[in-house]
């Protein structure tokens, strides 16, 4: 079968393999991406990684700021798509631009649906202390990752997996489960199927305010939450009214009951702290102003001792 006339609605650079596949195997006609944004401390306007890879390829790429905007459906609309696939573009997609390709607009999306409809499907996994997550390609409807699903492929969720290492899998198996199933679409064996419902749940946008933590929290609870929010927004604390951001930690079993954030043990490993459920070994932090440091130096430093309490 021919090569489909795809257009690709997509931003961030971890959807790159995918944009890069559907150029390399069908007839990619142009990106669709976020505006231009200011980045980094000195606030200069960058371009989203999806469309310097577009221009360094010579493809056309739209940057529209309202896509409830007809001349840009009509543009569309004149290219005879076949498909549109959608991979973390960051907007829903109204209805006049759904019925545009005459295979519809699939979504990738990085969960099991209907698990973790949303915005931060691969964050809210690990918060959640998830075994396992994976793709699904979603035949998209009008709401929020509620569409039927055209095909699933699951992976384990590995012990020592943070955001990063766990988008980066995800990226690569979205490519070979796009491929699989753009391969029995052109043979019209793919078939969608509507999602459970039961099941479902929802990973909303993070904000910044959800990396504190306190030591009344379980200690397995901060952990995940260490690996969910690496690199943002990062997991943090109150030392004597300033900010501590903890960069590594791990959860361990605790027999005694302690008063959560006493101190409890000091050593090169680092700081073991008292949480509501087990204990916490702080390895890694970084006090509001300095650098970062380990957390034996930081004991050190702040002349800690063991009873003492880490937090106010």
């Amino acid at each position: 079968m021919k090569d489909l006339r795809v257009i690709f609605f997509g931003t961030p650079e971890f959807v790159l393999p995918v944009v890069k596949f559907l150029h390399e195997q069908e007839e990619l006609l142009g990106v669709v991406t976020q505006p231009d944004k200011p980045k980094g401390r000195g606030l200069e306007v960058s371009p989203s990684p999806v469309k310097k890879w577009a221009l360094n390829q010579g493809l056309r790429v739209w940057e529209p700021t309202k896509l409830k905007d007809p001349h840009f459906w009509e543009e569309l609309k004149a290219l005879s798509l076949d498909l549109i696939v959608v991979f973390a573009y960051g907007k829903i997609l109204p209805k006049e631009l759904l019925e545009i390709p005459q295979g519809g607009c699939w979504n990738i999306h990085l969960s099991l649906l209907p698990k973790y409809r949303g915005a931060s499907p691969v964050q809210w996994a690990l918060l959640e202390g998830e075994r396992e997550t994976g793709v699904t390609i979603m035949l998209m409807d009008e709401g929020m990752d509620t569409g039927p699903i055209l095909l699933q492929r699951a992976i384990p969720i590995e012990e020592e997996d943070t955001t990063p290492t766990l988008l980066e899998k995800l990226s690569h198996l979205a490519v070979t489960t796009l491929g699989e199933a753009l391969e029995l679409y052109k043979k019209g064996e793919l078939k969608a199927k509507p999602q459970p419902e039961r099941g479902v749940s929802y990973a909303p946008l993070l904000k910044k305010e959800d990396g504190f933590i306190n030591f009344e929290e379980p200690a397995l609870r901060i952990e995940n939450k260490l690996r969910a929010f690496t690199p943002w927004p990062g997991v943090y604390t109150k030392f004597r009214g300033k900010i501590l951001k903890i960069h590594e930690a791990k959860a361990q079993p605790l027999s005694i009951k302690k008063k959560p954030g006493e101190i409890l043990k000091l050593s090169p490993e680092g700081i073991l702290v008292a949480t509501s459920d087990g204990a916490l070994l702080l390895k890694t932090l970084q006090l509001e102003g300095k650098k970062r440091i380990s957390a034996y130096e930081f004991a050190h430093g702040q002349r800690l001792k063991p009873g003492d309490l880490l937090t106010s």
